[in-house]
C-alpha cells in the first residue's frame, strides 16, 4: 500500500493526513466542517483524499457505527446520526474505508508510536467539547460487541457526594454522566454554579478550588476504569489534556478508590497531541 490515509471528521473541522510505509507524514490539511450539511461533509472528504491520492482512507468520527444497521450513532455531529457514512464515503471516494469513533484513532495513536508506545494496554481519554475513551490491546483497537467499548463519559461519576448534587442533566437524557463534570464546558459550568462567576475552561483551570474538585471526580472516574480494565498507561487527549497538574494530582488521588494494594498505571499526556486522532485513522490500515 503506497499511503495510509487518516481522516478526522469533528464538528468544527475535517483534517486530512497521510503517512508514507515509515510512518512518515507526508501531507496534511484541515479545513472547515460544513456543519448540518451530510451531502456536503461527503463532498469534503472526496475533496481532501482526492488530493492525497490513492491509498487506504481510516474515517475517525465522534460517534460510532452501528453493529445492527451500519448507520451512524452516538454522534455529536448530529448531522451524520442514521446515515450509511461508510458505504456512502465508499461510493464517493471509490475505495474501502475503515471507520472507526475518533477516541479510538487517538487511542491507536497513542499506543502505536506516542505516549504508550509498547505498553500492552492503553485507554485513551478524550476530555473536551465532550468525554470520550478507547482502548487498545497489543496494538488492535477494542470496539466491543455493540461497539462503544470504551465509552466511559455516559456512564455515572462513581461515588458522589454532597459537592456533585444536585446532577447534572445531560444531553442524553440521564443525570450525572461523567462528561457532564469532566468536559471543558462541565467544567465552566461546575465553576458558575458554585462562584456565580462564567469564565471559559482555559480561564478556569487557573482556579484552585474548583480544579481541586475536578481532579477529585476525575481521579474517582479513572480509577472505576483501573478497576474493571487494569490498563498499563491511560493516555489523556483533548483541551484538558493541557493543564499539567492532572498528571501529578490525580494519581496521588486515585489509590484509594483503586481495589490494589498499589497502582502501577501510568497517566501521561499525549504525544501527537489534537493530531493523535487523524494518524491514528491512518494507522487504521496498519497491517
Amino acid at each position: 500500500m503506497a499511503l495510509r490515509i487518516g481522516v478526522d471528521l469533528g464538528g468544527t473541522k475535517i483534517e486530512a493526513l497521510a503517512l508514507d510505509a515509515t510512518g512518515r507524514e507526508v501531507f496534511r490539511k484541515r479545513i472547515a466542517t460544513p456543519r448540518g450539511d451530510y451531502g456536503a461533509t461527503i463532498s469534503a472528504v472526496q475533496s481532501l483524499v482526492r488530493e492525497i491520492g490513492e491509498g487506504g482512507v481510516g474515517i475517525g468520527i465522534p460517534g460510532a457505527e452501528s453493529r445492527a444497521t451500519g448507520l451512524i450513532k452516538n454522534a455529536n455531529s448530529t448531522w451524520l446520526i442514521g446515515k450509511p457514512l461508510a458505504k456512502d464515503l465508499e461510493a464517493a471516494l471509490g475505495r474501502p474505508v475503515r471507520l472507526e469513533n475518533d477516541a479510538n484513532c487517538f487511542a491507536l495513536s497513542e499506543a502505536l508510536d506516542g505516549a504508550a508506545k509498547g505498553a500492552p494496554v492503553v485507554f485513551g481519554v478524550i476530555l473536551g467539547t465532550g468525554v470520550g475513551g478507547g482502548i487498545v490491546v497489543d496494538g488492535k483497537v477494542i470496539r466491543g460487541a455493540n461497539a462503544i467499548a470504551g465509552e466511559w463519559g455516559h456512564n455515572a461519576l462513581p461515588q458522589p457526594s454532597k459537592q456533585d448534587f444536585p446532577l447534572p442533566p445531560c444531553y442524553c437524557g440521564r443525570a450525572g454522566c461523567i462528561e457532564t463534570y469532566l468536559s471543558g464546558p462541565g467544567l465552566s459550568r461546575d465553576h458558575e454554579r458554585v462562584t456565580g462567576e462564567r469564565l471559559a475552561p482555559e480561564r478556569v483551570v487557573l482556579h484552585e478550588k474548583t480544579m481541586a474538585r475536578y481532579e477529585e471526580r476525575l481521579a474517582r472516574a479513572l480509577a472505576a476504569v483501573i478497576n474493571v480494565l487494569d490498563p498499563d498507561v491511560i493516555v489523556l487527549g483533548g483541551g484538558m489534556s493541557n493543564v499539567a497538574r492532572l498528571y501529578t494530582q490525580v494519581p496521588r488521588l486515585w489509590g484509594r478508590h483503586v481495589f490494589s494494594d498499589q497502582v502501577a498505571t501510568r497517566l501521561v499526556p499525549p504525544v501527537h497531541g489534537d493530531s493523535s486522532g487523524v494518524r491514528g485513522a491512518a494507522w487504521l490500515w496498519n497491517e
